[in-house]
Parts: C-alpha cells; sequence; structure tokens
C-alpha cells in the first residue's frame, strides 16, 4: 500500500442500479402485454383521451426511480467496502434506501432490548450517543468511528466491524447529519452538551477558533507556507509527488526494543539482551558486525535499579554514551534509575538512581536538552518526565565535578532545575526544540510550552481534543509541534504576531487569542480497519534536521504493521485536495503506507546530513523486532 488515497476513495458503485433498470424494462415490458391483451379481448386499442391513459398506466403501477428525496426521515443509501486491499475492492450496496438516527443509551450490546434514553430528565451519568444505521449498524460516536466526510459528494465514510459509506439524497440532509454528528461527539468526548458556552468552557476563549474552524485566523499557516519556500535553507525543493524506495533490509541480532539512530557515524538497536551497532550510509544503516551483551558481567554494581528490557535509549555525549531506561513493571513506564551505557568501552559502566530531597523517586521519560545536545561531546544533563514533575537532571555532582563511578555504589542524579506539580497535570510524553525549550503532552490531550528560561509555568498550554497524548514532538525552530494520540495525529503552529508585530513562537510569549486551529493527520476508514482494531498510532517524529535555516520536509508514524509518511509541505498547504468540501478542523489523508509483515518497533528519519543530492529527504529507518530496513525518498519518474 503506498497511495496517496486508499481504495476507499473509488467511486460508489451503485450494484442496484442496473437491477432497478432491469426491473423498469420487465414493467414495461408487461405493460405492453397487458395492453395488447385488452385489445385482443374487443377494448379500445387506442385510448379515447388522456385521462383515459393516465388511468390505465396508474392501474399497471409502473416503478419509476425517484430523483427526489425519499419519504423517509433521515433517509440514506448505505454501502459496504468489500474486498480489503485486494484488486477485487469495491464498494457494493448494502441498503438501497434506509434511515439513520442518533440514541442515547446506556448500554452497547446489539440486541432487540436495548436501553435508549429518551428523557432529559431522567438521562444517567454513564450514557452516550449511538449511532444506529438501519438493523445492521450501530456504533458508539467516538473518534474511532474514524468518520471521513465527502460535501462533494454528500458522504460520509465510516468504521463499524467493517467499513462503511452513507449517502444522502440531498444537500441539506448531509449538513443535518454532520451537524448532529459533531455534537454527539462533543457531548461523548467532554461530557457536557454541544452549547456555545459549554464549547468556550471546554477550549477556553482563546482557543473558539478550534471548536469553530470556518472561522480561525489560516494566515499564519500561509504566512508558514510562503517562508518555507523563500527560506534559503531550503536547498533541494520541495517535491509533493515521491515514491519510498527499499534500499537495504537485513536480519537483527535478537528481538528489537528500540532505535537508536545516530547523526555521526554509528546508529544502534536496542535488544533485549544487548546492543548491535550498524554504520550510517546515505541510503540507510548497515549492521557492521558488532553485538554487545548487557549480561557480560562488565558492571557489578548492589544497585536495585530495575534491569529488564530497556524501553528508552538515549544517546549522549557525541553519541559515545547512551542512557537505557527499564521500567520496573511489565506495562508500566515508571522506573527508578537508568543505566549509562559506554558505546566504546562496551558495556555498562554506571546505574543511576532518580532522587529528590533524600526520597526516591521515578521518571516515566527522559530526552535530550535540545534536538542535537547528543552532538555535544560536553553534555552531561539531560531532561525528566514524571505524572506531575518536569526536570532536568546533572550527571554530576553538586561542585561540578563528575562522580567517581568506580566507587560510588549507586549513584545519585542531581535535580538541577524543576518542578514538581501538586497534582492534576497527568504528563505522558515531551520533546525539545533545538535550543531547548520543552513541549509537554499530557493524558487530557493537552500540549504545554515552557521557555528554556522556567520549567513552572508553561507560556502556553493548548486545549486538549478529548483523547490523550501518547507521543509528542516538535521541529528545531519550535513553529510545529506534532502530538500522537490513538486515532489521530495533530499539527499545531506555535507562530503568533504580538502586539508589536513581531513573530514570536509559543515558547516565547503568551499567544493569546492569535492562535491558529490545528491540523488533524488521519487514515481514511478503510486504512483505520485494515491495520486491526487494536493497532493504534504511535511515536509520530517529524525528519530530523539540527541545523537553523533547515526545514523539516515529512512526517511518520507507525500503526501496527504500517509505516505512515506525509509529506510535511502539503499539509501545511491550506488549498490541497484532501481540505476541499471537508467539515470542522482540517484533515489530511495524503500520505503514503509501508507495509511490513511484522509489527513496527519504530519509524524514524535518519539525520538530515545523510540526505543525498537527487533526494529531498534523508533515508527512512523502519525497525520491527527481527528486521530492520532503509528506504529512499526520491522523485517519481
Amino acid at each position: 500500500m503506498g497511495g496517496a488515497h486508499s481504495r476507499e476513495d473509488l467511486e460508489l458503485i451503485d450494484s442496484d442500479d442496473e437491477e432497478q433498470q432491469s426491473e423498469g424494462e420487465e414493467c414495461f415490458q408487461d405493460a405492453e402485454e397487458k395492453i395488447q391483451r385488452s385489445a385482443e379481448r374487443g377494448g379500445p386499442k387506442t385510448p379515447a383521451s388522456v385521462d383515459d391513459v393516465e388511468a390505465k398506466l396508474k392501474a399497471l403501477k409502473l416503478k419509476y426511480a425517484s430523483a427526489s428525496t425519499p419519504n423517509l426521515k433521515n433517509a440514506v443509501k448505505l454501502y459496504v467496502h468489500v474486498g480489503g486491499n485486494t484488486p477485487k475492492a469495491k464498494w457494493v450496496t448494502s441498503e438501497k434506501l434506509t434511515s439513520y438516527c442518533f440514541r442515547k443509551t446506556c448500554r452497547m450490546e446489539v440486541d432487540d432490548e436495548e436501553e435508549d434514553v429518551e428523557d432529559e430528565d431522567e438521562e444517567r451519568e454513564d450514557s452516550w450517543w449511538v449511532l444506529r444505521v438501519g438493523e445492521k449498524i450501530r456504533v458508539k460516536v467516538s473518534a474511532e468511528m474514524q468518520l471521513k466526510t465527502f460535501g462533494r459528494e454528500r458522504r460520509v465514510d465510516f468504521v463499524a466491524r467493517g467499513v462503511w459509506a452513507m449517502k444522502f439524497f440531498n444537500e441539506e440532509d448531509y449538513r443535518v447529519f454532520v451537524a448532529k454528528y459533531t455534537d454527539c461527539m462533543f457531548e461523548n468526548t467532554y461530557g457536557y452538551e454541544a452549547t456555545e458556552q459549554n464549547r468556550v468552557k471546554v477550549y477556553g476563549k482563546d482557543f473558539i477558533g478550534w471548536a469553530k474552524p470556518e472561522a480561525a485566523d489560516d494566515s499564519v499557516w500561509e504566512d508558514a507556507e510562503d517562508g518555507l519556500l523563500k527560506s534559503p535553507g531550503s536547498a533541494t525543493p520541495v517535491r509533493v509527488n515521491q515514491d519510498l524506495r527499499e534500499e537495504f533490509e537485513e536480519a537483527a541480532h535478537g528481538g528489537i526494543q528500540s532505535l537508536a539512530l545516530g547523526a555521526l557515524e554509528n546508529s544502534f538497536l536496542v535488544g533485549d539482551s544487548g546492543v548491535q551497532v550498524v554504520k550510517n550510509y546515505s541510503y540507510g544503516i548497515q549492521g557492521k558486525g558488532v553485538y554487545v551483551s548487557f549480561d557480560d558481567g562488565s558492571y557489578r554494581g548492589g544497585s536495585s535499579v530495575a534491569r529488564s528490557t530497556p524501553r528508552k535509549a538515549l544517546l549522549m555525549k557525541a553519541e559515545t554514551n547512551m542512557l537505557l531506561m527499564s521500567p520496573m513493571k511489565e506495562g508500566k513506564p515508571h522506573t527508578t534509575g537508568l543505566q549509562q551505557f559506554d558505546i566504546e568501552a562496551g558495556k555498562v559502566v554506571t546505574e543511576w538512581k532518580f532522587e529528590k530531597d533524600g526520597t526516591d523517586i521515578t521518571m516515566k521519560d527522559i530526552a535530550n536538552d535540545s534536538k542535537g545536545a547528543q552532538l555535544d561531546p560536553s553534555g552531561s544533563t539531560f531532561l525528566g518526565l514524571d505524572d506531575n514533575r518536569l526536570c532536568r537532571w546533572d550527571m554530576r555532582d553538586r561542585k561540578g565535578m563528575v562522580q567517581d563511578l568506580a566507587s560510588a555504589n549507586t549513584p545519585i542524579l542531581n535535580w538541577n532545575q524543576g518542578h514538581q506539580f501538586s497534582r492534576g497535570t497527568n504528563f505522558q510524553c515531551f520533546a525539545s526544540t533545538g535550543d531547548g525549550s520543552i513541549v509537554v503532552g499530557s493524558l487530557d490531550g493537552k500540549i504545554r510550552l515552557y521557555s528554556i528560561n522556567s520549567m513552572r509555568q508553561a507560556k502556553t498550554a493548548f486545549p486538549g481534543l478529548g483523547s490523550p497524548i501518547t507521543h509528542v514532538d516538535v521541529t528545531y525552530d519550535g513553529k510545529w509541534i506534532l502530538g500522537t494520540t490513538d486515532t489521530y495525529l495533530i499539527l499545531i503552529c506555535t507562530m503568533f504576531t504580538d502586539k508589536d508585530g513581531k513573530t514570536k513562537t509559543g515558547f516565547a510569549g503568551r499567544m493569546g487569542n492569535r492562535i491558529s486551529a490545528p491540523r488533524l493527520l488521519k487514515l481514511t476508514p478503510l486504512d483505520s480497519h485494515l491495520a486491526g482494531t487494536n493497532n493504534k498510532f504511535r511515536n509520530a517524529q517529524f525528519s530530523w534536521v539540527t541545523e537553523n535555516g533547515k526545514q523539516e520536509r515529512h512526517l511518520v508514524a507507525t500503526v501496527g504493521k504500517f509505516s505512515v509518511i506525509w509529506n510535511f509541505q502539503q499539509v501545511k498547504d491550506g488549498s490541497h485536495e484532501c481540505y476541499l468540501n471537508q467539515e470542522g478542523l482540517k484533515s489530511c489523508y495524503c500520505y503514503k503506507i509501508v507495509l511490513k509483515d511484522d509489527s513496527i518497533v519504530d519509524s524514524r528519519f535518519m539525520h538530515d546530513k545523510f540526505a543525498v543530492t537527487d533526494s529531498p529527504e534523508a533515508p527512512l529507518v523502519i525497525a520491527t523486532p527481527l528486521k530492520v530496513s532503509s528506504f529512499s525518498i526520491s522523485s517519481r519518474r
């Protein structure tokens, strides 16, 4: 699968059209036979008047195809997609004429004894809106439906134990459905009725453009597009039509758990029991035959730090060291410490412990101080995140001297800077910009921006759209943020113009009400269904640059066995075809998919320095538990 659009966009074929035509022909043939028989019995061969003609036609009960709206409330034509992603894939008519309704219910079982909530005075707190279509579909209104609108065709596609399409008989019916669906979605997501007052309550008056995208100021997106095209750092032209070509694939040593790409000579595949060293090339990464085991006996500290399979690997000190973070419990990211792996020595040299004011604390994620910090040979600090903590750790003691790792049994990291929030932040993930500003994603969907000067109070806090942020990334210049949720990606522009007419980012100043609406990146309903029920978006990232004036060119995310790639410039282009006749927040469905045979561990672009002259982007590296592949992006011939 790699097309910009899936088979979902094939023309809806009315399988009943031919049937209707043949039925009509049969009716007229029957009419002729009846008239002939009437003449043979002695009746008049030619009616005496127009009234006689009309009377005879009514008596024949002919079937006429009506172009007007059927006399049925909420009437739609229902289609189902069959054939998956095979060459025989197509839409077929499921119901020639059926109807839909939105019902509030307290249960989701599909049976005849469902408990619908009709009286608002008796509504239960645990009730929600569901969409019913005839007798075949009953689905909770949620992001998992992956509903996609086609305004020009008066059509909506969605997932509900299969992939369905509803076509409306007129423009008004289509508009009514979309408006009602939007209101039900709001209420199911936030627990409030979809009123203007409640929208302001949820989003805040400065972010009302998120609730009403048609009223939002998109000029900042247009300015960004112009700025990119004029950027002197964009030496390679941005091409919309590009192809992915697999350059190299090789087997990995053991099960790959994470991918640590380097910007210098090597990259690293972190597995269950060790690290495999691979060499960076302009066409991708390739093994060097070097593998270092974690259990080679090289480190014998008496630490109680968890030493399970590393979940996170962070390169430091000009990529000569790696910090390995292992969860204490399966399924939980929190840990009380981490291991420092010396790549040149080929062994774990120490195990660090997280502690504040003499008390052990946990961390759930770590990150470099800035986008290019792993290239700094003297770097000794890194960022840490927990549910309600954001901080910077220092591997030197309070006097600034490097600790004696040989004699230290369990060295304690120095809490260098940060803030421990009282409650309620529910931090999930974070990332840093080129200058060290920090973006943090939360369980409630909020995305907070912290300047390089303070971790105590966010300069800007974007409201959530109802789904937890599971991963977040930011461009080197801090102008764009990419948040990952289970069912969509959210792209946010942080630029605004202050009262003095200066252009800033939300990291440097409070954006006030000068905030544009975000854009969503989604899979089509068909691709979402093919990806699998339990497969969710993971680890969406920009391509990798560490230099001012350079611009990230692509976005990549993982969904099960899919690696999904968007062209960044195309996503920002408000005039491209995806956004035409859409309802609500602009959603981009123009992507390419790389399908692998196994679930993908991670998909990431190599550093920008590995982009060659005939390619607009550095190679894409895709890792599965047993293999690693490299893809180049080339111009379409």
